[in-house]
């Protein structure tokens, strides 16, 4: 809710028949507001098929509302998470076939406390653009 609020113009939410179906959280990112950082995107299991990850993520790229336009969107992804893999490989092919930079960001020991029984995937820096 508090993303919701105070960053309304780069969040979405996807209703099917009135009842929310997903929701995309982001933000710009301070140091250079045309990028735009993904921080979650998640689909209730009964919407997942209907293409409602991408079409919310297209509706924050394609906002002429905002300004500036985004001109870079960021993410992070884990190696085990081919559905948010794909979802961003698809996002750079629909953006004018963008192209896409996959690098090192937070490695394990940066996000597993040594006493947490847990353990945290590295998470790799998704950099998408046509005007990278």
């Amino acid at each position: 809710m508090l993303y919701a609020r105070d960053f309304a113009s780069t969040c979405r939410i996807a209703l099917v028949g009135g009842e929310p179906a997903g929701f995309v959280i982001g933000y710009r990112r301070p140091a250079d507001p045309s990028c735009l950082f993904i921080w979650q995107v998640a689909v209730d299991e009964r919407f997942r098929g209907l293409g409602l990850a991408g079409r919310m993520l297209d509706d924050l790229l394609h906002d002429d509302v905002v300004s500036p336009p985004v001109r870079i969107l960021q993410t992070t992804i884990t190696d085990d998470n081919a559905a948010s893999q794909q979802t961003f490989r698809s996002l750079a092919r629909r953006w004018n076939d963008a192209p896409m930079v996959v690098t090192p960001l937070f490695e394990s020991a940066h996000l597993t406390h040594p006493s947490d029984a847990a353990h945290h995937e590295p998470e790799r820096l998704y950099e998408i653009g046509p005007s990278m």
